[in-house]
């Protein structure tokens, strides 16, 4: 009865092994999903968009993208930067062109190396003006330490924020640099104070494909590198009728000078050298005095260092040597010998500063063209950021 029992329990199992439950079967990998950002038959789109391609559920292995003639435009995926391990960017050789039309074909493989593709097809903005800025100083060129970096459009800015998050300053001595705006189409950037000496600054413009709003977009990208030079910094006292010159920190001349007298005084303030001349001939009608009238002149000069646009230079007046250190008697210039003038002449270059004190004269401005950035307080200064 033991035996007979335990073959029956035997069996039992037996059976319940051979015929209970099969090897179990995977069942099939969901497919993988593809969204490519730029949707398809977007219009209007910046040539400079980044064609974003996200993928769950499998692997990208494979992004064309043709022109509308079917031809393939190099290209490749980019590393991410993104910093979503399911998104990654294909970015061109060369920029995608204006008014053009493009098909992005991406093809990405599930667990079961089973394929799925996607596609859209867009177009490009076809912009109503194309803009390219004037940047000073130029490339290459060696300046002082108060020229600021300057930026004129052609047409006016409506996106200020878009244009200016793509105005990058680089600088082998850091700064804290901002931009200002000065209208609709003139940017200006500098420190809060003058540059450090000997350093190398780099600004890259890169403006192609980017919105400047009311159909104006960036013509191409830009990159402008100079170099700003030795500190050379002079102030002139009216009150002392004194010029001291600074080559750094060490001074170097106390030249004896007259600057504008009670009818023409000299402007305060942080003025720039934007132009140098070794003959000129000063007009008094260049800033709306006519030279037949009783303050006019018309009059030849040596060394002529221009410091704004409002008629103010340094400049070689040996007809006033007697009142030199003693009054002021110019029309807003600063007057040396024709020997020190010579000497300043020499010494200067474009972007080096003399700042006139003690002037019975209003305060550098607007009014008087140029270069007056200097004279704006630093916090109003950077209100003028659009980025602000």
């Amino acid at each position: 009865m033991i035996a007979a029992g335990a073959l029956v329990a035997l069996a039992g199992c037996s059976g319940e092994d051979a015929g209970g439950s099969a090897v179990p079967t995977s069942a099939a990998a969901e497919p993988a999903s593809v969204d490519i950002a730029v949707a398809d038959g977007a219009v209007d789109v910046s040539p400079v968009v980044p064609l974003e391609i996200a993928v769950t559920g499998g692997e990208l292995t494979e992004v064309a993208v043709t022109d509308i003639t079917g031809a393939t435009v190099p290209g490749a995926l980019a590393d991410d930067t993104t910093g979503d391990d399911e998104t990654q960017v294909w970015e061109p050789e060369t920029p995608l062109s204006y008014g053009s039309s493009y098909t992005v074909t991406a093809t990405a493989t599930n667990e079961d190396d089973k394929e799925t593709t996607e596609r859209s097809t867009f177009g490009t903005v076809t912009p109503e003006t194309l803009s390219t800025p004037a940047i000073g100083p130029l490339d290459g060129q060696t300046v002082g330490v108060g020229m600021p970096i300057r930026v004129w459009f052609d047409d006016p800015v409506a996106d200020k924020a878009a244009v200016e998050s793509h105005l990058t300053v680089t600088s082998s001595t850091p700064t804290d640099g901002v931009w200002n705006w000065f209208s609709d189409s003139e940017v200006h950037f500098r420190p809060s104070t003058y540059w450090p000496a000997n350093t190398e600054v780099t600004l890259d413009a890169d403006l192609y494909g980017v919105d400047f709003g009311d159909g104006v977009w960036g013509e191409k990208d830009r990159s402008v590198s100079f170099s700003v030079g030795d500190r050379h910094v002079s102030v002139a006292d009216a009150a002392t009728h004194t010029m001291a010159v600074h080559d750094g920190d060490e001074l170097v001349q106390t030249f004896p000078m007259s600057a504008g007298g009670p009818e023409f005084p000299s402007r305060n303030g942080p003025h720039v050298v934007t132009e140098m001349n070794r003959h000129r001939v000063m007009d008094s009608s260049t800033y709306g005095t006519p030279v037949d009238s009783p303050n006019g002149y018309r009059t030849p000069v040596e060394f002529a260092v221009r410091l704004n646009d409002n008629g103010e230079f340094v400049h070689a007046a040996p007809w006033s040597v007697e009142q030199q250190g003693r009054e002021n008697v110019s029309h807003g210039c600063i007057n040396l010998s024709t020997e020190r003038a010579k000497w300043f002449y020499e010494f200067s270059r474009p972007g080096d500063v003399v700042e006139i004190v003690n002037s019975t004269g209003p305060t550098l401005s607007a009014a008087d063209g140029a270069i007056y950035d200097w004279a704006i307080p630093w916090d109003e200064w950077r209100a003028g950021s659009a980025l602000t």
